[in-house]
C-alpha cells in the first residue's frame, strides 16, 4: 500500500476518526507480547526492527551489520513479506523469485544465507541446523516468539514517529514508549529533522548513520532518467537521483512491494523518450526477468557515523559475533 499522507500529519481528522481502531491494534499487540513465551535458542539473535510501518532503512542497516560481523555462521531471518512461501525455507536466488520469498529476502540473500519463515522460531531453528551461530532478523521487533540478544529500533530521521498514532490511524506498530522500553539501542538513519533524539530515553544507546548510493559503473551526473519505484517513500529515491546530478524527465511512484507487470514497464519505457530507466535495488527484485536488461539500478548502503559504537554494542551483548 501507499503510505497515507495523514500518517505524517499530527491532528489530522482522519487520524482522529481511526484512533479507536489504532487503540485496538495496540491492545492486540500488547496482549501478544504479554502472553507469548520467547524461545531461547542455541544461537545469538540480533533483531533489526522498527516502531513504524515501512521505509525506515531496516534492510540496509541489517546488511551493514552483517558485513561488519566476522563470523561465517551469520544468517538472515525474515518473514518474506509478499512471498507465498510460508517456510522455513532457505532462499536460493537461482530458483526463487519475489513471488516465492518476497523482494527483501532476495536482496538479503545477496549478502548472507537467508531464511524465510512466517514462524520465526521455526525459521531460526532451521538456520541453526544449517550452521548459523548469529541470526540477524530483518524486522520482527514486534514478534515475541524469539528471545533477542540485541534488539535495535531503526528510526527514519526525517519522518520519525509520524503523527504519533497506531495503525491504521498512523504509522506506529506499537506505542513509542512501550517499544523503546524493549529496545537495546535506537538507530537514527539520516539527519534528525524530526527531533527523535530528544524523545529517546537518556539511558537508551543511540547509533546514527546515513544511506548513500554505492559507487558503480554508472555516471549519473547529467544523465537524463525516468525513475520509478514501489517502496514506502519513493520521494527519497527520486531526491537521491536529483542529488547525484540526474536530469529527471519523469517519475512514477507505485505502492510499496508493487509487483510490476510487463505492460507497466513497457508503458514507462514507451514514454521515456530515450531517457534511461532507473529503479531501486529492492524494486529490481520485482521486475519481470525479460525487462531488466536496459533498466539501471541504484544500490544504496548504510554508512555509520561511528562504526566503533556499533562494534562496542555488539561486543557487550553478543561478543561471540565478533570472534
Amino acid at each position: 500500500m501507499r503510505t497515507p499522507v495523514f500518517w505524517s500529519q499530527p491532528g489530522s481528522p482522519l487520524g482522529t476518526i481511526l484512533g479507536p481502531l489504532g487503540c485496538a491494534y495496540g491492545w492486540a499487540g500488547a496482549l501478544r507480547q504479554t502472553f507469548t513465551t520467547p524461545a531461547r535458542l542455541d544461537a545469538a539473535i540480533l533483531c533489526v526492527g522498527n516502531l513504524t510501518a515501512g521505509g525506515t532503512g531496516k534492510t540496509p542497516v541489517a546488511r551493514s551489520i552483517c558485513a561488519a560481523m566476522r563470523s561465517d555462521g551469520t544468517a538472515f531471518l525474515t518473514r518474506g513479506y509478499g512471498g507465498r512461501q510460508a517456510g522455513p525455507v532457505r532462499v536460493d536466488p537461482d530458483t526463487h523469485d519475489h513471488e516465492d520469498v518476497g523482494d527483501e529476502a532476495l536482496l538479503l540473500a545477496r549478502t548472507a544465507p537467508t531464511w524465510v519463515a512466517r514462524d520465526r522460531a521455526a525459521g531460526a531453528r532451521a538456520a541453526i541446523t544449517d550452521g548459523a551461530r548469529l541470526i540477524i532478523m530483518d524486522d520482527g521487533f514486534q514478534n515475541p516468539s524469539l528471545a533477542k540478544d540485541l534488539a535495535l529500533v531503526v528510526i527514519d530521521g526525517e519522518t520519525g514517529f509520524g503523527n504519533g498514532r497506531l495503525i491504521p490511524a498512523g504509522p506506529l506498530r506499537e506505542p513509542v514508549a512501550q517499544g523503546l522500553a524493549r529496545a537495546d539501542a535506537a538507530v537514527i538513519v539520516g539527519e534528525d529533522r524530526a527531533g527523535i533524539a530528544a524523545r529517546l530515553p537518556d539511558a537508551l544507546p543511540r547509533l546514527t548513520g546515513r544511506i548513500r548510493p554505492i559507487a558503480n559503473r554508472v555516471e549519473w551526473t547529467g544523465r537524463r532518467v525516468v525513475a520509478f519505484a514501489g517502496i514506502a517513500r519513493p520521494a527519497k529515491f527520486f531526491n537521491t537521483l536529483e542529488a547525484l546530478g540526474c536530469e529527471i524527465a519523469a517519475t512514477h511512484a507505485f505502492a510499496d512491494h508493487h509487483r510490476f507487470t510487463a505492460a507497466e514497464i513497457e508503458c514507462i519505457r514507451a514514454s521515456a523518450g530515450g531517457a534511461t530507466l532507473v529503479t531501486t535495488e529492492k524494486d529490481a527484485m520485482r521486475l519481470p526477468l525479460a525487462h531488466t536488461n536496459d533498466i539501471e539500478t541504484l544500490a544504496v548502503e548504510l554508512v555509520w557515523d561511528d562504526p566503533s559504537a556499533l562494534a562496542e554494542l555488539v561486543a557487550q551483548k553478543i561478543p561471540a559475533a565478533l570472534a
